[in-house]
């Protein structure tokens, strides 16, 4: 009887380990991803159909500059991000709830980096982008993970119109 409990807490362990590394492959880290493609907030875009370019600056101040955004429904952008800061910052995508959630990971692991197609992490004085198709009219929100930058306030939102 104790051996079969053992073989099926072992085969439990791989089938765990098994799936997060498969996580870990498919764009994650740390056994978990940001979701690249949530439909609520759109999807990849194709740089060829960039329909124009919005410049977002992430200071030292945990502010995104600007920290507000309107695109029209169905349009693909272009986000130029530069950290003007002396500390890592990153730009992430997503839901409310999804950041949100998402932070809390970072505040357990810190050493996170986000380089999925709806996020950039960028060291001082970098700059990196995001082209991003805003799908349905809404809201999207965008933030910084990095521990203490989103509690901070280092959030912003995307009208979708």
């Amino acid at each position: 009887m104790n051996s079969t409990l053992l073989r099926i807490a072992q085969a439990a362990t791989l089938a765990f380990t098994l799936s997060a590394g498969a996580a870990y492959a498919a764009g994650g880290h740390a056994g978990h991803a940001m979701p690249a493609a949530s439909a609520p907030i759109g999807k990849p875009g194709d740089a060829a159909r960039v329909a124009r370019t919005i410049d977002v600056d992430m200071s030292d101040a945990m502010r995104f500059t600007p920290a507000s955004i309107e695109v029209k429904a169905g349009e693909t952008v272009r986000l130029n991000v530069r950290n003007s800061g002396k500390i890592r910052h990153e730009l992430v995508l997503g839901t409310d709830a999804d950041l949100k959630s998402h932070y809390d990971m970072m505040m357990k692991d810190p050493g996170m980096r986000h380089e999925e197609a709806n996020a950039v992490s960028l060291e001082a004085g970098k700059s990196g982008q995001i082209v991003w198709r805003f799908d349905k009219a809404g809201t999207v929100s965008f933030g910084c993970l990095e521990p203490g930058h989103y509690a901070a306030g280092m959030k912003g939102l995307v009208s979708v119109l």
